[in-house]
């Protein structure tokens, strides 16, 4: 007896001595292109020192405080983010699952069985008996990892659980951006409305000064005709404005996790104040965007699953472990001559399975292959989007310098050519023609300047907000 606890000491100290030992490659992250500034950025406004990197409640650069109340109910309500952390809770649930193979697996069993042997197999002269038959056992089932195939799982769980994290982060980001998108151009439409409200008025008095000169013989009745086509377009082009505002009030609603009958937000006019974005150098943006950072994560995962495919060609050793009791009769079961104990070893190596593993680690392999492709477009991606919005807003600045310029030139003209038509000197159609510029230079304005704000948010968004990987 004693010299079995020797050697079973012997084998655990062995198993113990060689279980660090784990094959397949040590996960290095994969190299990037990285720029060493973006190109866009030149004459970009720097942020002062103490707003040098975007706030975690990166919506109040807009001060809007309605914009404010809306943002703060995403991460509570938002139905796809509530779906990405029960996500997030399963992968949790997998790296607990995946370190429980570290430690033994015992079970308890007690049972009872009544059997009859063969008659054929038995020496007793009234034939074969009936026996009774009780057990009461406790079994140990543990396996050594020598090469490492559960260290390299729970690895690999491990970082897709921290891959899963930043998905959430990525998601709520998007969704955020999404809302304050809809917001603002929710009220481009409030704006829009505003404008076309009061050229319908203005539309409407020039309708009646009109019906007034044909009444009183001056003008013919083309121009009434013309005013009056005038008045009812700009109407219907008001009227339009209201499917686009509901849809994007709907959307709003469903970002918030809220039923669109549950939401009403009142009009008010675009707030123009575009904000100073801080920009981060481009090697700060792999830890500040969390797709890059998911990304970069899933690598790792198909790295360490590349050592359990490796495990498959080395044995496995297996101990086992059971004690308890057996007795014919259930009063004997718990007595000392009942007891009944054994331990075990098991190696165990496949031979041959027709390529199996070498397919399994090819395949391994290749999805790591697959990630790092994954992760360099991600960051690839990542630089040609800040480039983008960067681009956009600087190009939309000196548009919406132009346009403002466009827009007083015609309001001149409308001033001018109304007074010449008062005058005699130039057609109704003339008239018809400078009211369009005008209405179309100033709607063109407020959709540039919706255009900065859509922008700006993209422009956040693809700096990553305000989350960073060190989170």
């Amino acid at each position: 007896m004693m010299y079995i606890n020797k050697k079973n000491l012997a084998l655990g100290l062995l198993v113990l001595t060689i279980s660090g030992c784990m094959v397949g490659p040590d996960y290095v992250k994969p190299e990037t292109a990285q720029p060493a500034t973006f190109k866009e950025a030149a004459g970009w406004k720097v942020a002062e020192p103490k707003d040098d990197v975007i706030r975690e409640k990166w919506w109040q650069l807009f001060n809007d405080a309605e914009l404010n109340t809306l943002e703060e109910q995403v991460e509570i309500s938002n139905q796809n983010i509530v779906a990405f952390r029960a996500r997030f809770r399963q992968a949790q649930a997998l790296v607990a699952s995946s370190r429980a193979s570290y430690l033994p697996f015992i079970s308890a069993n007690a049972s009872k069985t009544r059997n009859q042997p063969s008659g054929t197999s038995t020496n007793t002269i009234n034939g074969p008996s009936i026996r009774d038959t009780n057990s009461l056992t406790l079994n140990l089932d543990w396996e050594a990892d020598i090469w490492g195939r559960i260290g390299r799982t729970v690895e690999a769980n491990q970082a897709t659980t921290k891959a899963t994290s930043s998905d959430i982060a990525a998601a709520l980001l998007s969704a955020q951006a999404e809302l304050a998108q809809n917001y603002f151009s929710l009220r481009i439409a409030d704006s829009q409305k505003k404008l076309l409200n009061e050229t319908v008025t203005s539309y409407q008095k020039s309708f009646e000064v009109t019906q007034n000169r044909y009444k009183a013989g001056v003008v013919g009745k083309s121009d009434v005709v013309l005013a009056e086509t005038l008045l009812k377009s700009t109407q219907a082009q008001a009227s339009d404005l209201g499917i686009q505002r509901a849809q994007f009030e709907h959307a709003i609603a469903l970002l918030i996790g809220k039923a669109p009958s549950d939401l009403t937000i009142a009009p008010t006019l675009l707030n123009v104040g575009i904000p100073d974005v801080p920009l981060s150098l481009p090697s700060e943006l792999l830890e500040r965007r969390p797709d890059i950072a998911a990304a970069e994560r899933r690598v790792a995962a198909a790295n360490a699953q590349i050592g359990v495919a490796k495990a498959a060609f080395f044995p496995s050793l297996s101990l086992s472990a059971l004690g308890g009791y057996q007795s014919n009769t259930l009063s004997d079961l718990l007595s000392l001559p009942s007891r009944i104990w054994s331990l075990g070893a098991t190696l165990a190596m496949t031979i041959f399975d027709g390529g199996e593993r070498h397919a399994l680690s090819d395949q391994a392999i290749a999805v790591y292959d697959e990630n790092v492709a994954n992760y360099r477009q991600t960051v690839l991606t990542g630089f040609k989007e800040v480039e983008d919005y960067l681009a956009s807003l600087r190009v939309l600045q000196e548009e919406q310098r132009l346009q403002a310029e466009a827009l007083k030139a015609a309001r001149i003209s409308e001033t001018y050519t109304t007074n010449q038509y008062k005058a005699g000197v130039v057609s109704y159609l003339d008239v018809v023609n400078v009211y369009n510029t005008r209405l179309n230079s100033e709607r063109t304005l407020i959709n540039l300047q919706g255009n900065q704000m859509l922008n700006s948010v993209l422009l956040i968004k693809a700096l990553g907000g305000g989350w960073s990987v060190a989170k």
